[in-house]
């Protein structure tokens, strides 16, 4: 499902995340697709890719106080970073028990720099980190067209 194509005000318009409080929560949303979820301490997002074996990870920079990074594309800030330690291959095994080869894992990242998991889209957008950190996401599912996929993809 997908909200389509609309505009606010002449300008493209998405469905982003964003915060409520229970008493707004009644009957109403046993009628549509949601997904709650506690709101993290978050001082930037991660998006990690994987395809295969192989995890490319960006940490996303908002300006303050945005819920959902994707209402402005146009002040973020982005850097390559590592997953921390048995994440990327728990990522791996993730896809494996879905039989999946590739994921793009979105994190919310806390002060203390603990990674919070929020969702796996299994066609997620990547092409973007590419360019802007010069993540080799492409080079990488070129490898796992022409190579296939190993014991685990």
């Amino acid at each position: 499902m997908h909200a389509g194509v609309y505009e606010v005000a002449g300008e493209p318009a998405g469905i982003w995340a964003a915060p409520v409080e229970p008493g707004e929560i009644d009957g109403a949303v046993s009628h549509s697709a949601h997904l709650f979820q506690a709101r993290v301490p978050k001082t930037a997002d991660v998006r990690t890719v994987v395809v295969g074996e192989r995890a490319f990870s960006a940490r996303i920079t908002a300006p303050p106080g945005l819920v959902d990074w994707r209402a402005d594309y146009l002040n973020l800030s982005y850097e390559p970073v590592t997953c921390p330690d048995g994440l990327c291959e728990a990522l791996v095994e993730f896809l494996a028990d879905f039989g999946l080869s590739f994921g793009a894992f979105d994190f919310a990242v806390t002060e203390d720099s603990t990674w919070w998991f929020l969702e796996c889209n299994p066609n997620g957008q990547w092409a973007w980190l590419e360019g802007a950190v010069g993540l080799p996401v492409a080079d990488a599912i070129a490898d796992l067209l022409e190579n296939g996929a190993s014991e685990h993809g």
